[in-house]
């Protein structure tokens, strides 16, 4: 969501006639866009901001503007970094754009300059702000309730992107399989933006995140199934193998609803992959309960799990909790899930040697050519082609737990 919003802010920028700088020396305007989901983000803002203060010492009429999670109280934030021009709510990319007509008295926007590549897959809100109440999450606090985008709006810069040369969009939403629960009445739901953006000419690829186990519905899983621009992967949070942990984090699922969920998902969709998320050492966690989510792995074997390591946030419903495992014991937990999880997703990947996948191009990295699959591997091959924008035949040859290697085959599309 916060590469969404940078990419709005960046495009909104550039057709006000400013470019960018990879020297913030240079910047007339400087924009943070921030995350504190966990303690390690915020820790890393707060240090982005302090090392900005001498920057703005030195140029005083830089506009330097923060937004994102970490802005809540912002009399007591201007307080505390007086150095920062502005802080603004998650997502308010107008404002930002408002605040640098204002400050070099610019009237409307100028011819668009693309100074760069557009990118090959785009990233497109659908929905903010979230109505679950995770007792760990500061994301409702930060973000607000659930507000759903008209689908006009989102089938309009869905094209945008596409005319501009995308090839895959994502949708984004803090729960993006709950789309259109915050209105009345009859009211579309994800399947049917799914629908709508897979008429889009030019398009081929559609992904969307992240889902919540309690919000996935069956006209979401057959969507899926029977659209083929739209990607056989689903982002499904599961955060924890044991009941009384899932309770606590209020997350309103058991283990065994969240298995037929998962076990439905494949019947319906049976060539696809499934990513999670699991938080380790919540309060009051056991190491029977810690070893219940090992169980869980192994016996769903995930194709990709980001595990974290919990962290109180100031005014959640956890925070209230004692946060009562070691820091030692939250590291030796990851640890573990991650070796763990490390041995299944290889052997996964495994099975895809000496396959041939469809690659989406997307760029290069250490002169070799990258993309993903529909499953969402992440794939590197060389060619002495221009395979940007391309869909790429690729012969797996290596396969590691986090990417795979092989050689072009053909190009099925130019």
């Amino acid at each position: 969501m916060n590469a969404a919003d940078a990419a709005r802010a960046e495009g909104g920028l550039e057709r006000l006639g400013l470019v960018p700088t990879p020297d913030p020396r240079q910047a007339d305007v400087l924009l943070l866009i921030t995350c504190v989901v966990r303690q390690s983000a915020e820790d890393k803002v707060i240090g982005h901001l302090s090392s900005l203060k001498n920057l703005k010492s030195v140029r005083p009429d830089a506009l330097f503007m923060v937004m994102g999670c970490l802005v809540d109280d912002q009399a007591a934030l201007h307080q505390r970094f007086p150095h920062v021009d502005a802080f603004l709510r998650p997502s308010d990319t107008d404002a930002v754009l408002q605040l640098v007509r204002e400050r070099f008295g610019l009237t409307g926007p100028t011819q668009h300059r693309a100074v760069h590549e557009p990118p090959v897959t785009a990233l497109v809100p659908i929905s903010e702000g979230c109505d679950h109440h995770c007792t760990y999450c500061i994301v409702t606090l930060r973000r607000g309730p659930q507000r759903s985008r008209p689908l006009p709006d989102i089938l309009a810069e869905v094209q945008d992107w596409v005319g501009r040369g995308a090839r895959q969009v994502t949708l984004l939403g803090q729960n993006v399989d709950a789309y259109g629960q915050d209105w009345d009445g009859a009211a579309p739901d994800l399947a049917d933006v799914l629908r709508a953006v897979h008429g889009i000419e030019g398009l081929w690829r559609i992904r969307f995140l992240t889902s919540h186990p309690s919000d996935m519905s069956q006209r979401v899983i057959q969507a899926v199934a029977d659209l083929e621009k739209v990607c056989p992967h689903f982002e499904l949070p599961v955060q924890a193998g044991d009941n009384g942990i899932l309770k606590r984090m209020g997350r309103k699922y058991t283990v065994e609803s969240y298995r037929d969920l998962l076990a439905c998902i494949r019947r319906q969709v049976p060539v696809c992959s499934v990513a999670t998320d699991v938080i380790v050492g919540f309060p009051g966690e056991t190491n029977r309960q810690f070893e219940a989510t090992c169980d869980l792995l192994q016996l769903v074997r995930f194709d990709t799990v980001h595990i974290a390591k919990y962290s109180p946030r100031p005014g959640t419903a956890a925070a209230r909790l004692e946060d009562d495992v070691p820091a030692g014991e939250k590291e030796r937990r990851r640890a573990l899930l991650e070796k763990l999880q490390t041995q299944i997703a290889g052997e996964i990947n495994a099975a895809l040697l000496d396959q041939s996948v469809e690659v989406l191009t997307e760029g290069r990295r250490r002169n070799r050519w990258m993309g993903r699959t529909v499953t969402n591997k992440l794939v590197f091959f060389e060619d002495a082609n221009d395979r940007l924008r391309q869909l790429a035949s690729v012969r797996i040859t290596w396969a590691g737990p986090w990417s795979l290697v092989g050689e072009p085959v053909h190009a099925t599309s130019e």
